[in-house]
């Protein structure tokens, strides 16, 4: 099993070699993460932030193994992430209306005593779907940036030979929070979390999987990353 403390540098052709196996693995997280782009970066922009990903996570990794796979879908995630935040990806327009949405089911909630659905969001607000998806697609994107740090405890965890007792205890302890928080999930919020971190599935493939509207499945994943988030 490979860890950090024993890496030996792959040579250029190993490199290659492994750039090219892992393609798949790219193209996967491209095809998951391109639709929230907003069209601040086209398709080809963000497949080179992947593979640059891909090639760090190959730098530091080493030569894969069983648990490459899952190290590397953190990395390459991470890193179209990172560019999104880096480009701010939502214009002052969008991110003005968020916090006019989140303020308004802030009061809603307050109001009737429990979260309004999705139709009285809309009605109340005077929000069409389009306006309500994006907005959900927002959040979701923050979420994944805040979500997808915790999760990659899991792919980093076949490395914890490298890791002094101490922040090995810490990661532990994560691992174990993540553990009841994700068992807290019900069944089908457990498949969307399965489907979207760990199948690399982009939310319009997992709607057509559950047979749910793309915009349903966006709101599940955002309660989810909410549900988890308050284990920490």
């Amino acid at each position: 099993m490979s860890s950090f403390s024993d890496i030996s540098a792959l040579s250029a052709a190993e490199e290659s070699h492994y750039m090219q196996q892992w393609l798949p693995l790219v193209k996967k997280v491209v095809r998951q993460l391109a639709p929230l782009a907003n069209n601040l970066m086209d398709r080809d922009d963000i497949e080179q932030v992947a593979l640059m990903g891909l090639l760090e996570s190959l730098r530091r990794f080493g030569r894969p193994d069983e648990q490459f796979a899952s190290y590397a879908m953190q990395r390459v995630r991470g890193a179209v992430l990172d560019q999104f935040r880096q480009q701010d990806w939502r214009p002052r327009s969008l991110r003005q209306q968020a916090h006019k949405i989140n303020d308004a089911i802030r009061e809603m909630t307050r109001r009737l005593g429990h979260e309004p659905s999705e139709e009285q969001i809309c009605q109340q607000l005077n929000l069409s779907q389009e306006t309500w998806y994006a907005y959900l697609q927002q959040v979701n994107l923050s979420n994944l940036e805040s979500l997808d740090t915790l999760l990659s405890v899991e792919g980093s965890s076949g490395n914890a030979s490298a890791l002094s007792g101490a922040v090995l205890e810490d990661e532990v302890d994560i691992q174990r929070t993540l553990a009841q928080a994700v068992a807290a999930l019900d069944e089908r919020e457990r498949v969307i979390l399965h489907l979207y971190y760990q199948q690399g599935m982009s939310l319009k493939e997992i709607a057509q999987v559950l047979e749910l509207t793309e915009a349903r499945v966006c709101q599940l994943n955002k309660k989810i990353s909410e549900k988890i988030k308050t284990y920490f």
